[in-house]
């Protein structure tokens, strides 16, 4: 399975962006597609995931509220909807995927896409 992530861009604090996960290639039963996010010098961290057969979605309460990820089963897409951006936000923001339940380690997680940068300004 292959996965791309876009969307990114540079906005300022307050604004919103809505980055997406295409998921293309060889059939993947049912995965969890969770989003994660590394800036220079940091941990990558854990932002949800959803279930792909249930539209189950699962957050970690630094995020919950103002991050929010959805599916589009028709064009094989994951969502990420942040809003109100902050300077700490700005990061290298990637998807990724693996089989079973949902994690928030990234070394369960077995495929990733490329990333895509968001930069929020103040």
């Amino acid at each position: 399975v292959q996965l791309q992530a876009s969307g990114g861009g540079s906005v300022q604090a307050g604004g919103s962006l809505r980055l997406s996960c295409a998921k293309s290639g060889r059939a993947f039963p049912d995965p969890v597609v969770a989003w994660f996010r590394q800036a220079p010098g940091k941990e990558r961290e854990f932002l949800g995931a959803i279930k792909w057969s249930t539209g189950t979605t699962s957050y970690p309460t630094s995020v919950k509220g103002r991050f929010f990820i959805s599916r589009d089963s028709a064009n094989n897409t994951v969502y990420l909807q942040v809003n109100s951006l902050k300077p700490e936000d700005t990061a290298a923001y990637y998807c990724a995927a693996k089989f079973g339940s949902v994690s928030q380690s990234r070394y369960e997680y077995g495929h990733w896409g490329q990333g895509t940068q968001v930069t929020v300004s103040s």
